[in-house]
């Protein structure tokens, strides 16, 4: 129980910094996971499995930046969208639809000679909307205050 409000069940959450927080992590762990060298691994896998078990060649290569940066607006977005969405329901979907669109990335960028290193950027994508989730949850978020005010 809040102690502030006796009927509300779980404490106010907010959006906007815990989607910085839970971006930043999400990002955190991508790098930590680069940094040991499973997200190599993982990009390996998915070169494979998207160009003829990695038998064609990727003549240009995709800069760096741009993969964390694609990492960054997802994680930051689907974080923010998630919390200020209403409802279970809406949460998931929009959590499934941004995973399944960077994973769809992968044979885009693959038909389009570039190798396709996704994996960071799902991973961050991935987890910040499990841990978005998870929030939302555990806190009454505004748009669900401000539905219940209107029944």
């Amino acid at each position: 129980m809040n102690p502030l409000n006796p009927q509300q069940a779980h404490p106010t959450g907010h959006v906007f910094w815990p989607a910085a927080a839970i971006s930043g992590l999400s990002l955190a762990l991508a790098a930590g996971l680069d940094l040991t060298g499973l997200l190599a691994i993982l990009n390996d896998a998915i070169t494979r499995i998207v160009s003829r078990g990695g038998a064609e060649p990727f003549p240009n290569p995709l800069p760096v930046w741009s993969t964390w940066l694609a990492a960054a607006c997802f994680s930051l977005a689907l974080a923010l969208a998630i919390l200020a969405s209403h409802g279970t329901v809406q949460r998931l979907i929009l959590w499934l639809s941004a995973t399944v669109l960077v994973a769809a990335w992968a044979p885009v960028l693959s038909l389009a000679a570039h190798r396709p290193e996704i994996a960071g950027p799902w991973i961050a994508t991935f987890w910040s909307g499990i841990c978005s989730l998870v929030y939302a949850a555990n806190h009454c978020m505004p748009s669900d205050q401000s539905t219940l005010s209107k029944s």
